[in-house]
């Protein structure tokens, strides 16, 4: 059989762009005698996507601040290749206005504000007597979110006004306190199927800007999730359209003021699979990723001898 190719996508290493540790244990465990497996950078032009049987999104943790780019990059990979998670699931899970969806359709989700660019005003939309939290609906890794307290508001409005100047969207969340305590819950799906889980503490401490860089998982360790936290994120992934499609996914909870599982956010574009931290989960999710190259390869296989 002829070599099969599997692209892990990521982006050109920069001093702003985090370690993807996953990378090198998924590069490890997936060159086989059957598959070969190569990481590539999704915004490299010189990439002949064709060549691949599978283009798997990874870590192109620079799509934030390039939207738009990212997306016309997404629907040209798939129009030549099988691209995962395949472009709806992309598109649908770009901007977390999703969470506004989740909300209507009766998920537990954090509350969340949309200030758009256009808003002529963003102070009524502030909280006047608790904490909260601002962050952009389009954005990952902690980028220009930052936490407020009541008598913060001009720093507020500041915040706001610089994402607005970028033609970014606000979002105002309570800020969810619960979190210094139970922590944030980040449970993993593969291949239709329930991975694992793992657990870390609160990201955003009180003063500091949001233009400063944070520590996007800090004190990660391993987590066995409660039939309400895997209630809660089965129940927000059927709201994504087409679920059967999805390949890989994370659901990130924190609990309200009663303790109840809360999505915060859902990961699935290219989210961290935090297999360093779960290192018995490899083999699972290569073995995944090799028979969907393989089904796919079969698959393209038969339509072209059916063509000749």
């Amino acid at each position: 059989m002829p070599e099969v190719k599997v692209a892990l996508v990521t982006t050109m290493p920069r001093p702003e762009i985090n370690t993807d540790h996953d990378m090198p244990l998924l590069l490890t465990a997936l060159n086989t005698d059957e598959v070969t497996a190569s990481s590539v950078e999704w915004d490299d032009r010189d990439v002949d996507w064709s060549q691949y049987s599978l283009v798997l999104i990874r870590s192109t943790w620079d799509y934030t601040w390039r939207s738009g780019e990212f997306l016309e990059w997404v629907d040209r990979c798939s129009r030549v290749t099988t691209l995962l998670n395949p472009p709806p699931v992309v598109h649908w899970s770009s901007d977390k206005y999703y969470l506004a969806r989740l909300a209507e359709a009766g998920v537990p989700a954090v509350p969340t504000q949309y200030l758009t660019p256009d808003m002529t005003s963003s102070v009524a939309a502030l909280p006047t007597t608790a904490e909260y939290v601002i962050k952009p609906a389009v954005g990952a890794g902690a980028r220009y979110a930052a936490r407020y307290k009541a008598d913060d508001q001009d720093t507020a409005v500041r915040h706001i006004r610089h994402m607005h100047d970028e033609g970014l969207t606000a979002m105002v969340q309570p800020y969810m306190s619960r979190v210094e305590v139970s922590g944030e819950r980040a449970l993993v799906f593969f291949d239709g199927s329930f991975l694992h889980a793992v657990r870390k503490k609160a990201v955003l401490a009180s003063d500091v800007p949001f233009h400063h860089r944070k520590v996007a998982h800090p004190g990660l360790e391993p987590w066995e999730p409660t039939s309400s936290e895997l209630e809660v994120a089965e129940s927000a992934l059927s709201v994504v359209p087409d679920p059967g499609q999805l390949f890989y996914a994370r659901v990130d909870l924190v609990d309200d003021e009663a303790g109840r599982p809360t999505v915060m956010e859902l990961e699935l574009i290219e989210p961290n699979l935090f297999l360093s931290v779960q290192p018995s989960s490899v083999a699972a999710v290569t073995r995944a990723i090799s028979e969907k190259a393989l089904q796919v390869h079969r698959s393209r296989a038969q339509r072209v001898a059916e063509h000749i």
